[in-house]
């Protein structure tokens, strides 16, 4: 055994997650040379995206996976678009594979265990790529709003990865950086009628992507970054999250061939 110095030197598995139409995916499109692995088609209008399609099946996620890990390709980030529509697919591959008539057949939630295993494989292909092909993972997800039961105070509500809870556990668990993408949220009192006074909420709209976790929502950062940053319409990777992640050399990244059979034995 030798003892080593070391760091982060990997691209980040990178999570977005917030209330639709925020903006996710046209932040995702920002990103270096990216590609999609779509699941559901969320494409806003007049943005053009490279993407293997509309995916229908568990499979033809983990087919898009392998062909970008084993063809050639200048693409240096993949993003899938969305998780919450990935997590329907998961749970039909389970049923197909087990015989379920659905998820909740086994009884006693049985079955979301069982989804682990296809949520694994298909996290630990975006691990085989950022590893073998040096590319920075984007996963997009939608907020949902979660009652959090933490025993230190009373309960309270929270936004969330919109996913079975298992699930999401293991997506948090592998990202390095998470994001809540949002407006700032103002509360604005106007007079009505017979004296009385109304309290509007009011968003605006400047956006800003929270790195740093709140009780108001899941946040996660590795890369030592700002509580929170500014995203503008015209907004430039590089200045802003780009220079926070490691940027590993060609002669950094382990040789495809010892990993690739990771991805050959995936849902099988």
């Amino acid at each position: 055994m030798k003892i080593i110095r070391t760091t982060a030197k990997l691209p980040p598995i990178i999570v977005f997650h917030g209330l639709p139409g925020i903006g996710k995916t046209t932040l995702a499109q920002n990103f270096p040379a990216p590609v999609f692995v779509q699941t559901e088609d969320g494409c806003p209008s007049g943005l053009e995206i490279d993407t293997f399609g509309l995916c229908e099946s568990f499979a033809q996620v983990v087919e898009a996976l392998k062909h970008l890990g084993n063809e050639p390709h200048d693409y240096r980030t993949c993003v899938v678009d969305s998780l919450d529509k990935l997590e329907p697919l998961v749970l039909a591959a389970v049923c197909a594979d087990r015989g379920f008539s659905s998820i909740e057949s086994p009884g006693f939630g049985k079955g979301w265990v069982i989804a682990d295993q296809w949520w694994l494989d298909f996290l630990r292909g975006c691990e085989w790529l950022r590893r073998t092909r040096n590319m920075t993972i984007v996963l997009i997800a939608h907020s949902e709003i979660t009652t959090i039961n933490d025993p230190r105070v009373a309960s309270f509500t929270s936004y969330q990865l919109r996913l079975h809870k298992r699930a999401r556990a293991l997506v948090e668990d592998s990202a390095d950086l998470i994001g809540f993408l949002a407006t700032d949220v103002v509360i604005k009192s106007e007079q009505g009628g017979f004296s009385k006074t109304r309290n509007r909420a009011d968003g605006g709209n400047t956006r800003w992507l929270h790195i740093e976790p709140r009780p108001a929502f899941i946040a996660k950062n590795r890369f030592n970054m700002s509580e929170r940053i500014l995203i503008p319409p015209r907004f430039d990777f590089a200045s802003t999250l780009g220079k926070f992640f490691p940027h590993p050399q060609a002669g950094e990244v382990i040789a495809a061939e010892s990993e690739s059979k990771q991805m050959e034995v995936v849902n099988e």
